[in-house]
């Protein structure tokens, strides 16, 4: 059990510009689990969440849309909500960074840092994208990482070594919006003096709730220089402006995780409870993370909470990515599935069971594998625990009017059964789901191998009917217990369950009274079995769904792009990038032009030459790093593999494709 009085759960805020995918489920199937459990063993509990709903790219999306972004981040907070709620995610509270109570929040504590002396200001260089008039944020920019060299890395953080740096270290930056080198722009941001807390995050790390591997990591930044952190953000942005300030704003990852504290004031103003988790030592705060993000919540979010004279973490859980069927989720490949999707298709429990089945208390990745999903539901939630109440309700129905003998078959076997419940729950304490899970299965296989050694129904046939129903009655008190064990992960069954037991509820910590002498209820299907056919037709649907047909347009709008026939001369790798080859392409009567195309994967320079491909000449020149891209060579995307178009060798070079 928990020791202090109050518990203050919270899961990573998704980001408001797209849907919740089966990625995001991962954590806050996790962490719902976590908190029913400690709320039926009696835990004053609350669990809160919020949008995060500032930054550039929300801005950028709304700009797309031609919609404001106070219209774009309503839109997506209403359907992230509707998604939780339909998997049975239940918050005690789910609000909006963008919100008056979390601008006051931000304020106040940037005036206590600022009031404690953890705020500098300071002139810095930023990249500054000319094309779209614009200081790029860090994910708006890629290059090469500074400190193991990988390509293909976010202007903030390196997904390969994990590493954080500034946008400016990036070895040969590029914009992801306008495809431009950026240019370099003279700014002034308020930084966090990061570098003051070393000795304070060493400490807190070593002695707060921190998973082993994630301990190291942190130490092993902590023992590089901290950078001071940059806190503010120049217009145009959408966001909280810092105050005095017109054209400064706060950085999203500034206001992001104060929405904890904000979220939980509305809820607790809601309540008319005055209890403040950040100021009152007596509580416990719990943050569920990815690992992808625990360099903010373990360096900078306690040093933030320090400088402000607020209350720290207890601990911070971090779990692994989701893949599914092996892969990486991938649009082409149909694995990047929107939560949506799946709730058309298949029931949210199985989800859940599934991902219960497969999570433990350490940050490796999980896999959703749906020929392994089908089965597993199919063996252990309809064939081992519904079923075992199919079995035994017909002959209680049959033999005694729906009610339960007056006393067990076997009280001795009944005791043995129920002595694992102390460590499952133990298991889900500790988020050893798969262990906890696989604990109960044993009890299921146990609980119908009782049923199958004393054959009810052979003994029906010889009226035995006082020992059929104490038979039934105790197989009747096993499914009690299997389901009151998987009520944190199948709610819905789990209430179901209850209405044909006529109980009114289930206390974990009376696992094992026995039902007796009490009516139930006749059974009805609970849930169905998943069949081959529903997979096969979601995962082609979802498929198609990522597959549409772009906007239609007019002749003349497409009359515009003109396509002309031309021949690869040379073919060369570019230095320092991992997917470009440049292209000298003979176009006839329009010359010669330099073409880089993204094709070094799939193509070898020598491969190239001689080929015959479709071009488009109009496009304006494309500045990198390199040299200026003058056209675009067509090519066609199938299952990831790219395959330039090419056309016959007998055309001449520089005519017109009609």
């Amino acid at each position: 059990m928990l020791s202090k009085k109050k518990v203050l759960v919270t899961s990573a805020l998704p980001y408001a510009n797209g849907p919740i995918h089966l990625g995001h489920l991962v954590e806050y199937i996790q962490t719902d689990i976590w908190v029913r459990l400690h709320r039926s063993l009696g835990q004053d509990i609350a669990y809160i969440c919020a949008d995060d709903a500032h930054g550039t790219p929300i801005m950028l999306k709304a700009r797309e849309k031609n919609i404001s972004p106070e219209n774009l981040i309503e839109t997506v907070i209403n359907e992230h909500k509707k998604d939780f709620r339909d998997f049975h995610i239940i918050f005690d509270h789910y609000s909006s960074t963008h919100s008056e109570t979390n601008r006051k929040e931000c304020e106040k504590i940037f005036k206590k840092l600022k009031d404690n002396g953890y705020i500098e200001k300071k002139n810095i260089t930023q990249l500054y994208d000319k094309d779209s008039d614009i200081f790029l944020p860090d994910r708006y920019i890629k290059g090469t990482c500074p400190k193991c060299k990988a390509d293909n890395q976010y202007g903030d953080s390196c997904e390969s070594c994990g590493a954080t740096y500034m946008p400016t270290e990036l070895i040969n930056p590029i914009s992801t919006i306008s495809g431009t080198v950026p240019a370099k722009k003279e700014t002034e941001h308020y930084f966090f003096t990061l570098k003051k807390f070393k000795d304070f995050l060493n400490k807190w790390i070593l002695e707060n709730d921190l998973q082993d591997s994630i301990k190291n990591k942190l130490l092993e930044w902590l023992n590089d220089d901290l950078q001071d952190w940059d806190i503010s953000r120049d217009s145009p942005y959408f966001g909280f402006k810092i105050p005095e300030e017109k054209e400064k704003f706060f950085y999203v990852w500034m206001d992001a995780p104060i929405g904890y504290i904000a979220s939980y004031k509305e809820f607790a103003n809601s309540k008319k409870d005055k209890y403040d988790f950040w100021k009152d030592d007596n509580g416990s705060i719990y943050h569920f993370i990815g690992k992808d993000i625990a360099y903010f919540h373990c360096l900078f979010w306690p040093a933030i909470l320090e400088g402000a004279n607020l209350k720290t973490p207890d601990a911070i859980y971090c779990h692994g990515f989701l893949t599914i069927n092996g892969k990486k989720m991938s649009k082409s490949r149909g694995t990047y599935i929107k939560a949506r999707d799946y709730l058309d298709h298949l029931d949210p429990e199985y989800l859940r069971y599934y991902f219960a089945s497969r999570l433990s208390n350490n940050i490796e990745d999980i896999d959703l594998n749906f020929d392994d999903f089908a089965k597993k539901i199919n063996s252990d939630v309809i064939g081992k625990v519904i079923n075992l109440y199919s079995r035994c309700s017909s002959f209680i129905e049959k033999i005694n009017n729906n009610t339960l003998a007056k006393k067990l078959d076997d009280e001795s076997l009944y005791r043995k059964f129920i002595k694992p419940c102390e460590e499952i729950i133990e298991n889900y304490r500790d988020r050893k789901y798969s262990f906890a899970i696989r604990k109960i299965m044993e009890l299921a296989d146990t609980a119908n191998q009782y049923i199958n050694e004393k054959e009810p129904w052979k003994l029906n046939k010889k009226n035995s009917q006082t020992e059929i129903q104490e038979i039934c009655t105790q197989g009747i008190n096993y499914y009690k217990i299997i389901i009151m064990l998987l009520s944190p992960v199948l709610p819905i069954l789990s209430k179901e369950s209850l209405n044909l037991l006529n109980v009114e509820n289930f206390d974990l910590r009376d696992i094992g009274s026995p039902l007796l002498n009490k009516k139930i209820k006749n059974f009805s299907v609970l849930k169905r079995r998943v069949e081959e056919d529903d997979i096969k037709k979601f995962l082609n649907i979802n498929i198609s769904g990522e597959d549409k047909m772009k906007e239609k347009i007019n002749f003349d709008e497409f009359d515009k792009v003109d396509l002309r026939v031309g021949e690869i001369k040379n073919a060369e790798d570019v230095e320092d990038a991992d997917r470009l080859i440049k292209l000298t392409i003979d176009l006839g009567s329009l010359g010669v032009k330099s073409i880089f195309s993204g094709i070094k994967e799939h193509y070898s320079t020598d491969d190239l030459i001689g080929k015959k491909v479709m071009v488009v000449v109009n496009l304006k020149e494309k500045k990198m790093r390199f040299g200026n891209s003058e056209g675009m060579v067509l090519a066609a995307d199938s299952e990831n593999k790219i395959s330039i178009i090419e056309v016959d060798t007998n055309i001449n070079n520089g005519s017109k494709i009609k």
